[in-house]
């Protein structure tokens, strides 16, 4: 119901009018609503809302990969979310280079897959990496090798595996791998002019800086395009935040792997006894046979420990925990 006037506003607006002081015409002119043109080429299948909730799904889904990726790169990661918007599939696959990496994981039990594209200096950056560089990426790109590929399939599925996590409070995936294709044309999933979301997030691996993009198909949300709002969103997770999350947080670290080993001592030798080895030789250690060995939990040393055997297995007995504030 629109605003009641007064007899004196009443009387005031006629005057105006009578004097000149208003124009009719000029009145109804702004009253005139602006028509957009709907582009039925470009349909608009995902709301700002859409894309603000994929923004905040991928902003934890960055920390993550920050969190997870230096364990393996033994490097500083940094992964933030640039942008969110909604183009066509021919627009986001008219825009990729060659060669680029792009990974098609099958987004189970949605229908149809999504595409995670790295820019190829991020792939050579972590291919450096993987193989004892500094993390550095080429002046001139070239095409991957078999090798190669294989290095950035197993750290894809590692990125792949953390989309789990943010995604439970929308709905419960178990992505996996499909392939992983260089060139644009062999990763037609859908039709070029079906909408899909793209989440751009900026990746940076020590002074290394690049982009990874995430396609996601309309086709591919469409079963929980109700889901991806802010209010869904957050009263999933109002409803963890009831549950114990001292406990929670504990059981989780209690499940994580660890590496630990044990030094029995070192030794230096040349390159030329190291390929003549053969089975029988002896390797002279620099610690004596009654000495404690250092026992490493990552790269930190955590305890002492006396060689031994348990059943058919070679084991250690510890004898003294290295405390930190020790």
């Amino acid at each position: 119901m629109g605003e009641v006037l007064s007899q004196s506003e009443i009387d005031s607006l006629l005057a105006a009018l009578s004097s000149g002081e208003l124009d009719v015409e000029e009145m109804q002119e702004k009253d005139e609503r602006q028509v957009k043109n709907y582009d039925f080429s470009r349909p608009a299948k995902f709301s700002k809302e859409h894309l603000r909730t994929l923004g905040m799904i991928f902003e934890h889904y960055g920390r993550l990969l920050s969190t997870n990726l230096p364990v393996y790169l033994r490097k500083n990661v940094q992964v933030s979310v640039a942008s969110s918007e909604t183009v066509t599939f021919a627009e986001f696959s008219n825009a990729l280079s060659n060669p680029v990496l792009l990974t098609i994981v099958n987004f189970s039990p949605l229908q149809g897959s999504i595409i995670m594209e790295l820019t190829s200096g991020l792939g050579y950056a972590i291919i450096d990496r993987m193989l004892g560089g500094k993390g550095e990426t080429l002046e001139k790109t070239r095409e991957f090798s078999e090798i190669e590929m294989s290095i950035i399939e197993r750290v894809m599925v590692i990125c792949m595996q953390l989309l789990r996590e943010p995604w439970k409070n929308v709905t419960e995936v178990n992505p996996y791998l499909e392939r992983i294709e260089t060139n644009p044309q062999f990763a037609q999933i859908i039709s070029p002019s079906d909408m899909v979301a793209l989440v751009t997030m900026n990746v940076k691996i020590g002074d290394v800086e690049g982009l990874m993009n995430v396609c996601l198909p309309f086709f591919t949300l469409e079963s929980v395009m109700d889901r991806l709002n802010t209010k869904y969103w957050f009263s999933n997770m109002q409803k963890m935040d009831e549950e114990d999350y001292e406990q929670f947080i504990e059981v989780m670290i209690r499940k994580v792997d660890v590496p630990v080993k044990a030094v029995l001592g070192k030794s230096v030798i040349t390159v030329q006894d190291f390929v003549n080895i053969q089975v029988g030789d002896i390797i002279r250690l620099d610690s004596k046979v009654d000495d404690e060995l250092d026992v490493y939990v990552g790269n930190i040393k955590k305890f002492s420990a006396v060689p031994g055997a348990s059943k058919e297995s070679y084991a250690v007995r510890v004898t003294s925990v290295n405390r930190e504030e020790e």
